[in-house]
């Protein structure tokens, strides 16, 4: 190989290559942790409303709204969730602020962010198949499949991206946690540490 002046420069190698194609760019890496924590003030914003009376005493009522219009499996699903429910309605409310609310602290502080991404898929997966009936009914005016699926899809995005590494604390708690440190923002299975 050469450069524009014809002499010989030296090929990088392939572990070179690897090393700075497979991490994004530096820049890259400050968005995401933006991206989290601007996600987490969305979260928590959404948590405060959660605490309120009117969520708390009125969530069986949220749940059976979800039942309008939907065909029988669906209706079938969201009733067996809201007889669930009904045995303490306040308990499953207060379940449900709090994990919003821990999920909003954790992303605005990068801290277990792994944790909290894969504990988001699964609240954003619950909201989206029972509270939104999977985003439905479908029927002709139709305008969207639900927004809880959307946040799925961004709570992938923050764990692919170790987005807890940027502006959070992550970042030094990923290498004191060693082996544990796939909680944080470490890579899962590996054995390599995050440097401070």
């Amino acid at each position: 190989m050469a450069d524009a002046r014809g002499s010989p420069t030296a090929v990088p190698s392939p572990a070179y290559r690897r090393a700075t194609l497979g991490v994004a760019q530096p820049w890259r890496g400050r968005a995401f942790g933006i991206l989290r924590i601007v996600f987490g003030l969305a979260w928590a914003i959404d948590a405060q409303f959660k605490w309120r009376p009117a969520f708390q005493s009125g969530f069986v009522k949220y749940l059976t709204g979800a039942l309008d219009g939907q065909p029988a499996l669906v209706k079938t699903w969201i009733g067996f969730w809201i007889d669930v429910v009904k045995v303490n309605p306040h308990v499953f409310a207060v379940i449900v602020a709090a994990s919003e609310t821990a999920l909003a602290v954790a992303l605005i502080l990068g801290v277990f962010t792994n944790l909290a991404t894969l504990g988001g898929v699964l609240l954003a997966s619950v909201i989206w198949s029972i509270a939104e009936g999977f985003g439905g009914p479908y029927k002709a005016g139709s305008t969207d499949i639900g927004t809880a699926i959307i946040y799925l899809f961004v709570f992938v995005a923050l764990f692919l991206s170790q987005a807890g590494l940027y502006f959070g604390i992550d970042r030094r708690l990923t290498p004191i946690l060693g082996r544990w440190g796939w909680l944080a923002s470490g890579p899962l299975g590996s054995k390599s540490a995050i440097r401070a």
